[in-house]
């Protein structure tokens, strides 16, 4: 019991090292986090946040006190970004529309699926490109 303990331990350790070398940035989760909060108070995308952290469920619910996340990847780190507030729609968000939904693929095309406190990538080009 004591070696698949230690061994899932260390294949812990090496899935996290092995994600965090290819991060432009990392957060560490502690107590009460959850996904749009650390998003928010760190400049990163909801979408941004999820796609470079698969092993978060859509719901946000698996993280863990201590978890280190990536927050954006080397080459594609948009920090440059919007929370939504009740009432905001997407073109008063200030940027091009082709561009808002090129660095936000989780956003449908009539943006209809933004919610308050969502965190958006609000760069004025392309960082997916």
């Amino acid at each position: 019991m004591f070696t698949k303990v230690v061994f899932a331990a260390l294949t812990l350790i090496v899935v996290v090292q092995a994600q965090v070398d290819d991060c432009a940035r990392t957060y560490t989760v502690v107590g009460g986090d959850f996904c749009d909060a650390i998003s928010a108070a760190n400049n990163a995308s909801t979408y941004q946040l999820a796609h470079v952290n698969p092993q978060i469920n859509a719901e946000c619910t698996n993280i863990f006190e201590g978890q280190i996340l990536c927050l954006g990847e080397i080459g594609q780190d948009c920090n440059e970004t919007y929370v939504i507030a009740s009432g905001d729609s997407c073109g008063a968000i200030g940027v091009p529309l082709d561009v808002l939904l090129a660095n936000n693929p989780n956003v449908n095309s009539a943006c209809s699926n933004i919610y308050p406190g969502e965190v958006l990538c609000v760069a004025a080009t392309e960082v997916y490109a």
